[in-house]
């Protein structure tokens, strides 16, 4: 039985540890509160990642650790760095590979399926964190500091999983409210599955020609915010979606007094224009299928707390 830390008990560190502990590994998973999920093959450890002394002690003997962990989204340029640096460090006193969870952040904008071949060239606060990140990474595995890799997704749809959809459009759908949203309503975005993150980080940790690289999570064909709150609708059994464009202004306006609409500003981008991310790679070298949309989202609405309201549920 090999034992596997996993940071961070988010969406993907949870899903993670769970597709570990069912194939009959040992896990560890760390977070400051000692959250995660029940399993016999669960250790569910309290300790602070930022502190490598703490982490290390977790650590040692591990045959890998995934960093699935990251700070508060308004605190990412102040509190991510101090994570980053103490896991790398961790990294490389262990020897255990490091295979970290992405995003597309550190791209920016682009044009097309936007595949890891594309240059790193962020214009917002969280993609040049990003993008620093990765950059020193890798540095590490070049120089023989560390073995690592990194797995990046679009936005999340899954148990527990947060995304602008899931935030903004999700619940009004189930309500039967109208929803607004301030993007393109009909421009192609991919949407990716925790499970199929999960799925890949297991994935290119066990092949270590795999590593010193990004690798895309294999996602389902793009769907448009209209079109993903008409399938919700669909799968929930609520009454047909109804979906209104939020001006920027507005947008701007609520940043005022909400702190999460605050964030949103810098990566408006993502949602005036198509964004799509081309994942060919890793269905290629690994042969993972993405997860179907509709199921992603049966596991979406089956993760929400308190689950999906009776009025939707009793259409399902």
């Amino acid at each position: 039985m090999s034992l596997h830390v996993v940071i961070g008990a988010g969406p993907v560190g949870t899903a993670t540890a769970r597709l570990l502990a069912a194939r009959g590994d040992h896990v560890r998973i760390v977070t400051r509160s000692g959250s995660g999920p029940e399993h016999p093959n669960i250790d569910r450890i309290t300790a602070d990642a930022t502190d490598p002394r703490a982490l290390l002690i977790h650590c040692q003997g591990a045959a890998t650790l995934y960093q699935c962990a990251q700070p508060a989204y308004h605190r990412w340029s102040q509190d991510f760095p101090t994570l980053h640096h103490a896991v790398l460090t961790v990294a490389e006193r262990s020897g255990a590979p490091l295979i970290t969870v992405g995003n597309l952040y550190a791209y920016g904008e682009f044009d097309g399926p936007v595949s890891e071949s594309h240059p790193l060239r962020p214009n917002s606060v969280k993609g040049r964190v990003r993008a620093d990140m990765w950059s020193e990474q890798l540095a590490a595995h070049r120089s023989e500091r560390i073995r690592t890799a990194e797995v990046r997704g679009s936005d999340y749809l899954g148990p527990a999983a947060t995304s602008a959809f899931t935030v903004m459009v999700l619940p009004a759908v189930l309500a039967g409210k109208r929803a607004l949203a301030p993007a393109d309503l009909d421009a192609p975005h991919s949407w990716t599955a925790t499970a199929d993150v999960a799925r890949l980080l297991v994935a290119v940790a066990g092949d270590e020609t795999a590593w010193g690289r990004a690798w895309h999570v294999p996602t389902a064909p793009p769907l448009s915010i209209r079109a993903l709150a008409d399938l919700t609708a669909s799968v929930a059994g609520a009454p047909p979606a109804r979906i209104g464009h939020l001006p920027a202004a507005l947008l701007w306006a609520a940043g005022v007094f909400n702190r999460d609409a605050r964030e949103m500003r810098e990566l408006r981008y993502q949602f005036d224009r198509p964004f799509v991310l081309d994942s060919s790679a890793a269905t290629s070298r690994f042969g993972l299928a993405p997860t179907p949309l509709e199921d992603t989202l049966r596991a979406t609405l089956d993760g929400l707390p308190g689950g999906v309201p009776a009025h939707t549920a009793a259409g399902r």
